[in-house]
């Protein structure tokens, strides 16, 4: 006889049964924003771990797709004999909490949930129904128990085989191809039941490098860290969704700090995100990560083999990883139980995602944070002032060594007519006669910005984008940054014939042979890091890892020298046409032109003797940006910016979203932005333009910006103008796309 509390178990058991889902609400992974699911389908018999999150092969409009189950449901609107059935289900699946958060990307960038599905699918999938990818089987021969007594016993067996059950039962497991014995053999020892042979999977292993990585075991903490620390590990303990700014100078201990928080995160069974702003980065901080917590850190980032990201993504999938580490993309990581997720160099503009949906994922890692209870603490030495006036900000205001920073010198160059200032060039050659290391930076790459006729003014332009190609003397062509278009240097000049070409402007290929001309030494290295000498898979850190290895040498490049990189024997550092950036129309570029300044004068003085030593060529040493940065005033320049930006209504105190429409007429494009604003029906918002845009790739562009303090309504107004008038003629004479914050 039941009690009537087993009689009340036993009825919601039934209810369930009966109420248990058999729909299952599909987003189809497609690319067309006028496309928006999710669609019914029934669930036959036999789909019983179908959950959010799964993977299902789905018909849909004549063709196989394949689609993630955004919801389970009991009923569907239209009756069920009419639903098509999925064909299979496609593992693994997705976290159901990637799920939600994909939703809220699409809605937050204006985006659709299909396009923000792809971006936390497993590695090789969602470009067709067949994954690209699965997990590698190597068949593996195991030493039984009988083979084990048999080696111990001395049986009867031959040479051979006694030498491969010898090496089973020494080494333990191997691949059938690293015992040494042929598969008819292993299987004659098999059949004796000597030794089993199975499939098993296995793993690659990414190959990283740990280029200027020196981690010893943990150091002592200093004062100033264990302070920073402290609330961190609170909130860890607590289990609180607290947001941490780690604001410390350059060589101040960041890691250290990052490290012991993701400790106490691993030690309450939580897992960690670690965020890299260069994939360049990622094999030095997976080095650091992995020398404190062994092979429970992954790795993942586009250069490596679509194997090994599968690999490591399922790793950190079934909870055999607990910490990711990598650029933008691991912000999508399958990590279990998040605790923590750190965002280093957050004042990087690389977080910020170009493609569809283009989320940021500094945002994006907060909003995940908050979901999962998890802590957020981003880092750097020159924060961005939205970070500032919106997390709680933890000071490291002093080098761990006790080393001061670096003095900062700015030079003049308004009189210049060379690219190096003699100041320069002096001290380049103590460097050099020193036997010690430089670093120089020159924000650009190449050899000149661009090309232009002496007799005529005629400028070399690139026939799709309306922009100057840069010449590159190496290759010699001219190419196009924007489109890739190439052609060969020019002899003569295309309008009047005359052969009197004149280059402009320095880019890094030319600065690195000023320095071999200037410093006139063979045994002294001079390596030149950009996205041309860089190209290749492993290109950056073969660089790094012979600038670490050199006991003296310069390594020039473009903005890559100036990111996070700790060369303890570097003692000068260079900033070449430091107040480029600030030419730029942006309301950041004070913000830009303070932080390169900043982190490259962080290189420098690290260890060796003397504290090292900066400098900064300029046309305008008055620029607020750079004389803060000579100071080193981080407060004073993030206190002038606020009030700058509070004034001008600028983030953090308002939202910027730009719609920019593209199309092969240039009418045609502005009249799709000209239809957007006028749709845009948000409170208080400032809509401007449309204005042109330089044209790209062979497409003309028209933008409408939008600046309000409102985000989500404005968010949601925009998003809603730009469907309206995809589906008109206007837009479909043209592509629109959305860009919330744009950088």
């Amino acid at each position: 006889m039941l009690r009537r509390g087993q009689i009340r178990t036993a009825a919601v058991a039934v209810s369930r049964v009966i109420e248990m889902p058999r729909i299952a609400r599909v987003e189809p992974l497609t690319t067309a924003r006028a496309l928006r699911g999710p669609f019914d389908y029934r669930l036959p018999d036999g789909f019983t771990d179908v959950g959010v999150g799964t993977l299902l092969a789905v018909p849909f409009g004549g063709r196989e797709l394949l689609g993630v189950v955004a919801e389970l449901a009991a009923d569907s609107e239209i009756p069920e004999e009419r639903l098509a059935e999925p064909r299979a289900v496609i593992e693994p699946s997705v976290p159901a909490e990637l799920v939600a958060l994909a939703r809220w990307i699409a809605d937050e960038y204006c985006s659709t949930f299909s396009r923000a599905l792809q971006l936390v699918l497993p590695p090789g999938a969602g470009r067709g129904v067949a994954p690209r990818v699965r997990a590698r089987t190597v068949l593996v021969a195991e030493a039984t128990d009988a083979g084990r007594a048999a080696v111990a016993n001395g049986a009867r067996l031959t040479e051979r085989q006694r030498a491969v059950l010898a090496r089973l039962v020494a080494e333990g497991p191997l691949a059938a191809t690293a015992t040494g014995a042929d598969h008819g053999g292993l299987r004659r020892l098999a059949d004796r039941g000597l030794l089993a042979l199975a499939p098993r999977e296995q793993r690659r292993r990414p190959a990283t490098r740990a280029v200027g990585v020196r981690d010893s075991g943990p150091p002592p903490l200093t004062a100033e860290q264990h302070a920073a620390l402290a609330p961190v590990l609170a909130a860890l303990s607590a289990g609180a969704p607290e947001r941490f700014l780690l604001h410390g100078v350059t060589g101040s201990g960041k890691t250290e700090v990052y490290l012991r928080a993701a400790e106490a995160a691993l030690a309450a069974g939580r897992g960690v995100i670690v965020l890299v702003s260069e994939i360049a980065l990622a094999p030095q901080t997976v080095a650091r990560f992995a020398a404190r917590f062994g092979d429970t850190v992954a790795i993942l980032h586009s250069q490596l083999g679509q194997g090994e990201r599968y690999d490591e993504w399922l790793r950190l999938r079934r909870g055999e990883a607990r910490v990711c580490v990598g650029p933008r993309s691991a912000v999508f990581a399958p990590v279990e139980r998040l605790g923590l997720v750190i965002v280093d160099e957050e004042h990087e503009p690389a977080y910020k995602h170009e493609g569809d949906p283009r989320y940021d994922a500094r945002r994006v890692a907060a909003r995940r944070a908050a979901d999962a209870g998890a802590v957020l603490l981003a880092g750097s030495a020159t924060p961005r002032p939205e970070s500032v006036h919106g997390l709680a900000r933890v000071r490291l205001a002093r080098r761990v060594d006790g080393r001061p920073l670096p003095p900062i010198e700015v030079l003049d160059m308004r009189d210049a007519r060379h690219p190096l200032h003699p100041v320069t060039r002096e001290a380049l050659a103590d460097v050099r006669q020193a036997g010690r290391k430089a670093i120089v930076l020159v924000n650009r790459r190449g050899w000149s910005n661009f090309l232009s006729c002496r007799s005529c003014g005629h400028v070399w332009s690139c026939p799709q984008c309306d922009v100057a190609l840069v010449l590159h003397r190496g290759e010699r062509v001219v190419a196009c940054h924007h489109c890739g278009h190439r052609e060969p240097v020019p002899a003569a000049c295309v309008a009047c014939g005359s052969v009197s070409v004149a280059r402009h402007g320095a880019g890094s290929e030319r600065i690195e042979q000023e320095l071999r001309e200037a410093l006139g030494d063979p045994g002294f290295p001079i390596l030149r890091l950009d996205a041309d000498a860089a190209a290749g898979k492993g290109a950056v850190a073969r660089t790094l890892e012979r600038f670490d290895a050199a006991p003296a040498g310069v390594l020039v490049g473009t903005q890559m020298v100036a990111k996070g990189h700790d060369f303890p024997d570097v003692t000068l550092g260079v900033v070449l046409d430091a107040d480029q950036t600030l030419r730029f129309p942006d309301f950041r570029a004070e913000e830009r032109t303070f932080a390169l300044v900043a982190q490259l004068a962080g290189r420098a003085g690290r260890g060796g003797e003397g504290s090292g030593r900066v400098l900064v060529q300029t046309l305008t040493p008055e620029a607020p940006s750079i004389a803060a940065a000579a100071q080193h005033d981080a407060d004073g320049f993030l206190t002038g910016e606020l009030a700058r930006r509070r004034a001008l209504s600028y983030p953090p105190f308002a939202s910027l979203i730009r719609i920019v429409c593209t199309a092969e007429d240039a009418a045609d494009a502005d009249g799709a932005a000209q239809a957007v604003r006028e749709r845009i029906a948000a409170p208080d918002a400032v809509v401007l333009g449309p204005a042109p845009l330089f044209r790209l790739r062979g497409r003309a562009r028209s933008q409408v910006v939008v600046k309000a303090p409102r985000r989500r309504a404005t968010i949601a107004s925009v998003a809603a103008a730009v469907d309206a008038v995809a589906r008109t003629r206007a837009g479909r004479r043209a592509s629109l796309s959305v860009d919330v914050d744009p950088q």
